[in-house]
This record gives C-alpha cells, sequence and structure tokens, in this order.
C-alpha cells in the first residue's frame, strides 16, 4: 500500500493527512503527525477519501441535448461548445455580459488560471466566489481597520492566550481541530473563555462566561464592552498612542452604548457584559476569534471593524498569542482571495481599478484588461437574464449556497448558456448546458491557503477517475480554443507566475513548501514567512479605529413573521453537502436537515419533538422535522444549511452588506406552522 502526503479537502484548517493508495484507487485516510493538526483528524477528514469513487462521480463531459436530458459527449466536443457559446455571447453582447465563479474548493493555481481566464480570455472582472458569502466582511472589515484581511495568528497560538474569546464561531462543528485547541487551553487552567453566541454551543459548557446576544446585535455588544473598558480605564493607553490613530472618535460614539442600553438591545444582562469586558481586558494576551456568525449580517463589515476596535484598545495585536483570527470557512476560500477571484482585486489584493496595478498585469499577460469593478456573486445571479448572459462556474452549488434559492433558479433558468465544472451533478449542474467532469483532490498537484495564511502541498495521489480533468487543465483548453494559448505543463509553472506578480506570495516556490508551507507575507525566496502579524506596525502603518453604531438586522420578527431563523453548519457535513453527502461514515451520522425550537415556542404552537413542521419566510417555504431543545432561546429557531431536501436558503435573506455585498444569512424572520395531516 503507498501513503500519499496531502491537505484535507473540507474545512480552513489545513490539517495534513496521508492517502492510502491501493490498486490505483483511494482506500483509507492516516493522519499526520507533524501537520498543524497534530496528529487529530475529525471524523470528515477520516472520511474524506469516500467521496472519490463514488458511483455518482461524473466521467465524461455532459451536454443537454434539446430534450432536455444530458448527454455524453468527448471532451473536444465539450469544449469547443463552451467556447463557441462564450464567444459569440462576448461578441454580440460584450465582455461584461458574462459571469465567471471560481472555487474555495480548488487549488490556488486553478483559481489564478480561473480570474486570469475571465481578465485575459473573456475581459471581464465578473469574477467572484463564496466568499462573497462567508469572509467578505473580514476583508473589508481589516482591510480598513489593519490594512490586511486575514486571520492575524497562528493556530497554534491559540494556547498561548490568557482569555479566548469566540463570537460567532461554533468552532467545535466547524472548525473542530482548532476548537481543541481552545479546549486544550481551557483544560490547562491558564485561559479563560468568553463565548458570544445565540445559541447554548459545545464550547459554552466550557466558558467562564456566555453572552446568548439577540441574533444581528454584535455591533452593541461590542460596543458596550469598549464602553465599559474605556470608563473602567482598561484600555491600553500606550498601544492606542503609538500604534493607532482615531481613538477620540471611537470613544465619542461608544459614550452612550453602557451596558443597560445594550442589554436592551441584545437581551444580555447589563453585569454580564461588564463582566465580559473586564476580563478581555485585563488578560495580558486575549485572542478574538469569530466565523460567519460575525460577517452573514447587513452589518457584517461594522461587525468586523468592530471585533478588531475591541483588539486594538486592549492593545491585542502584534503579539503571540492575541490577535483577531477568522476562522476561514472553506479550504482554500483564504486561497481563492489571495489569487484575485474577486471582482475588485487582482492576485495580491492588487486593485483592478489602479493603473499601475493594471498595466503590470497587462504586461505579464500581454493583453489590455478592464479597469471597471466587476459584479460580485450575488449581483452576477441578480442580473443573469439581465445583463449577464452566460454564466461559467468551477465547482460551485449556487442553488444550495445562496439565499433566496427560488429567485437564484428562475435567475439560472434565464441565461442563454450556463457551463459547470464539478465533480457530481449538483443542483446546480442540472441546471447547466455543459458539464464538465473535474478531477478531485486527490488527482491533481496544488496548493491550498489555509486559515492562518498557510500555503500548503496537495499532491496527486490517483490517476483522474473516467475521464475528469484538473480544473488547471480545464482552464488552459477552453482558453486556446477561445484563442488565448496559456502554456503551463504542470500547476508548478502556474506558481512560478503567481510568485513574479503576487508579492506576498513571492517566496512561495513548490521546493520550499514541501514540509508543511509556508505563511504569508513571504516576499521572497529567502524569506521564512509570516507567522502573526502587524508585529512592529500594522500593515496600513497605524492601526484606525473606525467607530460605528448599532444598526437592526434587515428584516425583524413581527406580527406575521415572529420568529428570527439563523443558520450554520453541523459537524458532520460541510457546505451544499456535494461530498460529504457522498460518504457513508457522515451520512450515517445525519443525513436530513432538522429545525431547532425552544420547548416554549414548540409548546405555543403545539409542535413535539421529532414532528415535521412548515417554515415560511417571505420568500418561501419548506418542510422539516423539529428538534425541541433549550439549544436555542424562546423566539429563535435554527436550521443547518447542508441539505437540499429542506434548504434553508429557501428562506435566508438576499439583503446585503453596501461595502461587502454578502447577504444576511444569519437573521430573517420566519413563521414555522404544525403540519395537518389528513385521515
Amino acid at each position: 500500500m503507498k501513503k500519499v502526503r496531502t491537505t484535507c479537502i473540507y474545512c480552513g484548517t489545513g490539517c495534513s493527512l496521508y492517502l492510502k493508495i491501493r490498486d490505483g484507487k483511494v482506500v483509507g485516510v492516516l493522519p499526520d503527525k507533524n501537520g498543524v493538526d497534530q496528529g487529530k483528524l475529525c471524523i470528515k477528514g477520516w472520511s474524506s477519501h469516500e467521496f472519490i469513487h463514488h458511483p455518482e462521480r461524473l466521467t465524461k463531459p455532459l451536454i443537454k441535448g434539446k430534450n432536455g436530458r444530458f448527454e455524453e459527449t468527448t471532451w473536444d466536443q465539450a469544449l469547443t461548445y463552451v467556447a463557441k457559446k462564450l464567444m459569440s455571447i462576448k461578441e454580440e453582447y460584450g465582455s461584461d455580459s458574462i459571469g465567471v465563479f471560481s472555487s474555495a474548493k480548488a487549488t490556488n493555481e486553478e483559481n489564478y488560471l480561473l480570474q486570469k481566464f475571465a481578465r485575459a480570455v473573456i475581459g471581464t472582472n465578473n469574477i467572484d466566489h463564496c466568499a462573497r458569502l462567508c469572509h467578505a466582511s473580514t476583508i473589508v472589515g481589516l482591510v480598513s481597520t489593519f490594512g490586511s484581511g486575514a486571520m492575524t495568528n497562528l493556530i497554534e497560538e491559540i494556547e498561548d492566550a490568557n482569555v479566548i474569546f469566540v463570537i460567532g464561531s461554533n468552532t467545535t462543528e466547524q472548525h473542530p481541530l482548532i476548537a481543541r485547541r481552545i479546549l486544550r487551553a481551557v483544560r490547562g487552567g491558564v485561559c479563560e473563555l468568553i463565548v458570544a453566541d445565540p445559541r447554548e454551543i459545545d464550547l459554552t459548557g466550557f466558558s467562564t462566561i456566555h453572552m446568548s446576544q439577540k441574533p444581528g446585535t454584535d455591533v452593541a455588544l461590542l460596543n458596550g464592552m469598549m464602553n465599559v473598558i474605556i470608563n473602567e480605564n482598561l484600555h491600553d493607553k500606550g498601544f492606542i498612542r503609538e500604534r493607532t490613530e482615531n481613538f477620540e472618535a471611537l470613544k465619542e460614539v461608544v459614550e452612550k452604548y453602557t451596558p443597560e442600553y445594550v442589554e436592551k438591545i441584545t437581551s444580555i444582562p447589563a453585569s454580564r457584559i461588564r463582566e465580559a469586558a473586564r476580563l478581555y481586558a485585563k488578560a495580558s494576551r486575549a485572542s478574538l476569534i469569530y466565523s460567519m456568525g460575525i460577517t452573514q449580517h447587513t452589518t457584517g463589515v461594522d461587525n468586523v471593524i468592530s471585533t478588531a476596535n475591541l483588539a486594538m484598545l486592549t492593545g491585542n495585536v502584534g503579539k503571540r498569542g492575541t490577535g483577531v483570527n477568522p476562522l476561514r470557512g472553506q479550504n482554500n476560500v483564504q486561497g481563492a482571495c489571495d489569487l484575485g477571484a474577486l471582482p475588485d482585486f487582482y492576485p495580491g489584493y492588487q486593485r483592478v481599478d489602479d493603473e499601475a496595478a493594471r498595466r503590470k498585469f497587462e504586461e505579464a499577460w500581454r493583453t489590455s484588461l478592464p479597469s471597471n469593478v466587476g459584479l460580485t456573486s450575488v449581483e452576477i445571479i441578480n442580473e443573469c437574464g439581465k445583463s449577464i448572459k452566460a454564466l461559467y462556474i468551477m465547482g460551485e452549488n449556487p442553488m444550495l449556497s445562496h439565499p433566496d434559492i427560488n429567485h437564484v433558479r428562475e435567475a439560472l433558468d434565464r441565461l442563454d448558456f450556463l457551463a459547470i465544472s464539478e465533480l457530481f451533478l449538483s443542483e446546480t449542474a442540472q441546471l447547466a448546458d455543459v458539464v464538465l467532469p473535474a478531477a478531485s483532490y486527490a488527482e491533481k498537484d496544488g496548493t491550498f491557503t489555509n486559515t492562518e495564511r498557510r500555503v500548503q502541498r496537495i499532491r496527486k495521489a490517483i490517476e483522474p477517475v473516467g475521464e475528469s480533468r484538473p480544473d488547471w487543465r480545464i482552464i488552459i483548453q477552453l482558453a486556446s480554443k477561445m484563442g488565448y494559448p496559456m502554456n503551463y505543463n504542470s500547476p508548478k509553472e502556474i506558481m512560478g507566475e503567481i510568485t513574479a506578480l503576487t508579492p506576498i506570495y513571492g517566496g512561495m516556490r513548490y521546493e520550499r513548501l514541501e514540509g508543511y508551507g509556508l505563511q504569508w507575507p513571504c516576499p521572497n525566496r529567502d524569506h521564512p514567512g509570516t507567522k502573526f502579524l502587524h508585529k512592529d506596525k500594522f500593515s496600513r502603518g497605524r492601526g484606525r479605529f473606525i467607530p460605528v453604531e448599532y444598526i437592526p438586522p434587515a428584516e425583524e420578527p413581527d406580527e406575521r413573521y415572529p420568529l428570527i431563523l439563523t443558520t450554520g453548519r453541523v459537524l458532520f457535513h460541510w457546505h451544499t453537502g456535494t461530498m460529504t453527502r457522498k460518504s457513508r461514515t457522515l451520512t450515517d451520522q445525519i443525513n436530513e436537515g432538522y429545525l431547532e425550537i425552544n420547548p416554549v415556542d414548540a409548546e405555543e404552537l403545539d409542535v413535539a419533538d421529532g414532528e415535521k413542521v412548515i417554515v415560511e419566510s417571505r420568500r418561501g417555504r419548506i418542510t422539516i422535522k423539529t428538534q425541541v431543545t433549550e439549544r436555542v432561546p424562546k423566539g429563535v429557531v435554527f436550521i443547518p444549511f447542508h441539505f437540499a431536501e429542506s434548504a434553508a436558503n429557501i428562506l435566508t435573506n438576499p439583503a446585503l452588506d453596501p461595502k461587502a455585498k454578502i447577504p444576511e444569512y444569519k437573521v430573517c424572520s420566519i413563521r414555522v406552522k404544525k403540519m395537518i395531516t389528513s385521515m
């Protein structure tokens, strides 16, 4: 049996593992004791091989016939068809009539090539990926305050903190191996844990303080903590004076957010807000950890800015065991952002509307490039059938991941042309005109960038299943058919071009990544990589306090829709379930959606545990089983979003943060009705 070391395909932790190969097939997984996971894997990691040889894997290109059914075809026919359709639509309607979705599951090299394809071949900046749905707020918020939109510190440094503040992250479910670090720190007796989450999550059982805020009130909570810290003279005056700017403006705004005032907004007792503020401020090293419970709001950017304000106020940036640490959701969502799969940035966060940056890439790619900022993924969906006539998707599934799915289906149906590369016939692939079978992570070389900015290798362990091909090869072949030759023989060659054009990746040669990778910024081949950011100065020079006022969610409960719905993940599945629901180990644990509802609400609705109910919002309705539980407070319900049969995103609100254009997944108004069954 052969073993091949690679990086896990699921969350952003970036666990190393070995794929066990027998007779050309992946038959098992072993943990790697030297990786960021310290020889441990969560259940998804242990099962990360099970979907690879699933009988439903796509193995040949498919073209939809006039009868609406897919027919197998050759690669040459499929790529020629895609190329001709895209070129004809570009000629008739212009380059900006085409949208491109990149993928946080694909490699850095593939994301680089696809954004290059969008800009150099099609001629549009209409490229985006699922970061728009999870951490777009992080990029905008942290760039504006710190100058860099990424996790500031190492995963291992979590265990060096005296206080860990987790807000908007169900870490044991979403990032189990990072949660393990948190629990080891707390159980070691030298660290205390603050958790802010509307639900009773696993971490709350280990917390010194749990604050159950009303969904959508995070800005008020964080402003309230800062009010206490300033009024009780607990802020770090030296750090503020030497390293930051605009403190007086922050002080003025948070003055009115007394704990008593904040209690009325958040439902958290004023005494608990004071207790949490004092605990965080008095720590010599406090680490703030958040995830999509902070970002997925119409005020997502404000939420992120507030976390940065709190950290700077107490001097908890730029040293080990501290920082503002957003946990990236998918395995390569950090890398997809880094490599320019965004409508406003080239690779390395160089703006597309900056003339010098544009000239640099025009010279390298030997073509003229568009100067206008492109559309985000949500805007592309909204424009389908209007200004957007065609869409090329690499490994994304908006028919389950985007809010207001009924609207998404209507939008995709209006397109003149839809092409997708995928592993399986996903909910989105079923609507496509052409489906290209993509190779899995076990069938190609490349790199992923994890949540702590660590660029790590993945390695080809087996030949692609059937006639599937790596996306980097598909993009090269499609570009060539559209008259723009891309001459790369391997992902290693693609990385060579990345390092030449992307300063933060400048030293990322494959030879240097053979161990356990390097963390950006790594500007040259002699640089050791950067463990934590903002050590001596912030990326923007001085950290900037940006005061923000509390703004309520876009939709609040009323008589017609009296309950608040919030969504999230469960331990056993990932994102839209395209891979995890092809794993027997994981589907044996759970394979259907459920609605958590408080016993008081259940009693008022005459709903029993396990009973099916109808859940309705202003956008649609689903049927789903109940779990009557005190994990959720009265007035709040929770649904995981992995399951197409009871898709939470049929209900969710597509209202957007005005700066990051991220939808408000975490708060929408719904009603629950008992199902009436006929005898």
